[in-house]
């Protein structure tokens, strides 16, 4: 497994991590030995960054993450959940919420402190609030120990970039912003790599998209983005070749984003996923699927308030 800096938190971490939302049953059920051996199994394959929230399974990834851990010593893993969102339209930012949110994900945990603590999907609610409101709750945590490093998630990098000029923080989480078809969170990466904010980036498959399945019927993309990615995923079956794997290979080559979080509760799926994002990128096929995915090129669909899209 290789390392990269997170900016300038002094944290190398694997350019792959494991995304927990899975072990949550957010896609589907799963089983709880099924979700510790996946876990394990990460470990084992040298990934040290987990990512997970209270949101994921309403408070179950968590608590599947406190049992899955309850014997592996601390320094073998880094920490990163969120605060803020607890259910698909429940969102609460206020200093109150987020001070108690942090004592609730340690207790299901029982990991002692969490190294990064994020405010998840801000572009549902007014960027002041986390600006004036929930960072300096967070800062305050920070002081007690309770958490190391501090950052924000979400989708449109409007918020990344408004957040991070009026307030400090350590790291951005990015989702579907770096894939085979929308490269768009490029265009940020040279600011923040002069701010020292480290940067992390999800769903390199864009929640499903990408893969031979296609995407589950609650994906927020429009028609043509869907329409577009089944052609391309279809071009790849054609030449023997999986584009799940190419957009891994693809998102974990760009060594400005210090890791890329995946997430899966099958053990065997996360070899794979480790698999792939060490092997090189297909550069034939590669240039095949970008022609098709042309028409899209860094297309994305809304999320939150209008105020705060791109």
């Amino acid at each position: 497994m290789q390392y990269r800096p997170l900016g300038n938190t002094g944290l190398q971490v694997s350019v792959l991590s494991f995304g927990a939302s899975s072990l949550g049953g957010v896609f589907h059920a799963v089983t709880r030995e099924d979700c510790i051996k996946t876990v394990h199994t990460a470990l084992d394959l040298g990934v040290n960054l987990i990512d997970v929230s209270p949101y994921y399974g309403l408070t179950k990834a968590e608590s599947m993450l406190g049992e899955s851990l309850k014997d592996v010593d601390r320094s073998r893993y880094i920490m990163a959940t969120k605060v803020g969102r607890y259910g698909d339209r429940e969102f609460d930012f206020s200093a109150r919420r987020v001070i108690a949110s942090v004592d609730e994900s340690l207790n299901r945990m029982k990991c002692g402190y969490i190294d990064i603590i994020q405010c998840h999907d801000i572009e549902f609610v007014p960027l002041n609030i986390i600006i004036n409101e929930t960072l300096p709750a967070l800062e305050a945590l920070r002081r007690s120990g309770k958490v190391r490093f501090i950052g924000i998630t979400g989708l449109p990098l409007k918020i990344f970039t408004t957040v991070a000029a009026q307030a400090k923080i350590d790291t951005i989480l990015s989702y579907c912003r770096y894939t085979l078809f929308d490269t768009s969170l490029t265009s940020v990466i040279p600011q923040f790599q002069a701010d020292g904010i480290g940067i992390m980036s999800a769903a390199p498959v864009a929640m499903g998209l990408l893969t031979d399945r296609g995407a589950p019927d609650w994906h927020p993309a429009p028609p043509i983005i869907r329409k577009t990615c089944a052609r391309a995923a279809e071009f790849c079956r054609s030449r023997g070749a999986d584009i799940a794997q190419l957009a891994i290979s693809f998102a974990v080559a760009e060594n400005r984003i210090a890791t890329t979080i995946v997430g899966t509760a099958n053990p065997e799926n996360f070899r794979r996923n480790v698999t792939w994002a060490q092997s090189p990128v297909d550069g034939e096929l590669l240039r095949g699927v970008q022609e098709i995915l042309a028409p899209i090129r860094n297309q994305t669909w809304p999320s939150g308030l209008t105020e705060n899209n791109d």
